[in-house]
């Protein structure tokens, strides 16, 4: 009896453990390894999508060198500006996108970090999360609160979030600088180490949180489709029959968030290595977005096309837009709830609003937007 008495409490004890340990307990510490191809055994080789090489389309690397000096933003709100594109967000603009609410309907554009392996995500460092208020040989909880812990990549592959516009520079010719520094916006001296993004050049030099007028564009519902299939690129050509299609022009101060169905496409058919062969734009629809002055890039994958069928660029738009026009982007933003409701009341254009989360020398933030209709 006594022995089945002790049997009942290890099955009690397995079954607590179960349920409060919902992910797996740490896989890492500080100064450990992490081999990427732990999640990504046997990665896919994807090719450039034929049209990016059209000449009607194709982007050459004198272009991108042609693109650093015309479409810069450097100087236009002064040698000390930190913000760069998200200067165009003003009091004017901000009160205008509060007008653009009726039904009184906010929607989620964040999808968070997820804490088990998958081919698009755990690339940079895994995921994890733990109860620290438990035993960790028992997995009793204490007679305190229940207490967690979580440790991520800020750029994991499953996290919408916020790109410091310090996370992408350029070496000399864009600027003939002292070689030991890179450049990043408005000509700021950008270190290569763990002084990094430092001060003004990061998050903290970009705001506390904005609110303006967001714009989806959702390429799959204009073309009659689920998603957009890996490598499809999205030229200005494309972005203009949208606004034709939505009654919509696009203006500065917007937030322009593009939907190519990555999160569709990943729930019907699973995870992929979105980053290596995803929908997106093309280097070609730069010169449009500082014509436009758009605020903020939102897009669901990592926004370039990938490839990007530019030689030696593997993400000019990531390139072009952070370090020459200051204009910040965010990936693996989740616009799956906001294309439902916009195509329900058949209006793509919403207030949205975000807080930025102030790390300091953080490269990117987790980006909790809300779209509210």
């Amino acid at each position: 009896m006594k022995r089945f008495a002790v049997v009942l409490l290890v099955i009690a004890a397995a079954v607590t453990v179960g349920a409060q340990l919902q992910y797996p307990r740490p896989h890492t510490r500080a100064g450990e390894a992490w081999n990427p191809a732990t999640s990504r055994p046997n990665p896919v080789t994807y090719r450039a999508h034929p049209r990016t090489q059209d000449p009607k389309y194709k982007v050459t690397p004198a272009d991108i060198q042609r693109y650093e000096r015309e479409l810069s933003n450097w100087g236009r709100w002064g040698a000390n500006d930190s913000r760069g594109a998200l200067n165009l967000i003003t009091p004017a603009r901000t009160a205008a996108a509060a007008r653009l609410v009726r039904e009184g309907l906010s929607v989620n554009l964040q999808h968070f970090v997820e804490f088990f392996p998958s081919v698009d995500g755990w690339r940079f460092w895994p995921a994890e999360k733990w109860l620290t208020s438990a035993n960790p040989q028992t997995g009793q909880q204490g007679d305190g609160a229940a207490l967690d812990a979580v440790r991520f990549s800020t750029h994991e592959g499953t996290l919408s979030h916020l790109d410091a516009i310090c996370h992408y520079d350029r070496r000399a010719p864009m600027l003939d600088i002292d070689p030991a520094y890179r450049v990043t916006y408005n000509n700021r001296r950008n270190r290569r180490d763990e002084l990094s993004c430092q001060g003004t050049t990061g998050i903290p030099g970009m705001g506390t949180g904005y609110v303006t007028r967001g714009v989806l564009v959702d390429m799959p519902l204009m073309m009659g489709v689920t998603w957009l299939e890996p490598t499809t690129p999205i030229f200005v050509e494309d972005l203009e029959r949208w606004e034709r299609f939505a009654g919509i022009t696009i203006g500065a101060g917007d937030a322009l968030l593009i939907r190519t169905g990555r999160w569709a496409k990943r729930a019907a058919e699973g995870p992929w290595e979105y980053d290596q062969g995803g929908a997106g734009l093309h280097a070609s629809v730069l010169p449009w977005l500082r014509a436009r002055d758009v605020s903020l890039l939102v897009g669901d994958a990592v926004t370039d096309v990938q490839p990007s069928g530019v030689e030696n660029a593997g993400r000019p738009v990531h390139t072009i837009s952070m370090v020459a026009m200051g204009l910040p982007l965010v990936d693996n933003g989740y616009l799956e709830d906001a294309a439902r409701e916009a195509a329900r009341l058949k209006r793509w254009e919403f207030m949205i609003s975000w807080q930025i989360n102030q790390s300091l020398g953080g490269t990117a933030v987790p980006f909790n937007g809300v779209a509210t209709f």
